[in-house]
């Protein structure tokens, strides 16, 4: 790919996210939305996280897409945490010290 296509996909990308971002926060940034709406958007974070995070545990590039106990065992241990607590801050550093003892333990990366 030649250098001028690659920055003319940066700039049609840049656009394009511009947009999307701009019908939320310029069209309807100052007007009040219906409760349906507001009750839908609080769920965005819980529907997204997962998604970003179970392509990491179950097929993690640190053990070549392999399932890998400790991280397995971190994610158990931090949804368990998160679960018992509802503390955000317990839930992170409980499932961190999973994975670095289970790291430890097992000698795996």
């Amino acid at each position: 790919m030649s250098t001028g296509y690659i920055w003319i996909i940066i700039l049609i990308l840049g656009v394009g996210t511009y947009l999307i971002r701009f019908s939320f926060l310029g069209l309807i940034g100052g007007r009040d939305l219906p409760e349906w709406v507001l009750r839908h958007l609080r769920y965005t974070a819980v529907a997204v996280l997962p998604g970003l995070v179970a392509p990491l545990v179950l097929w993690p590039t640190a053990t070549a897409g392999e399932i890998d106990p400790a991280r397995l065992s971190a994610a158990l241990v931090t949804f368990g945490v998160g679960l018992l607590t509802r503390n955000v801050i317990a839930a992170i550093l409980a499932g961190g010290g999973t994975l670095f003892a289970m790291i430890a333990i097992t000698g795996a990366y």
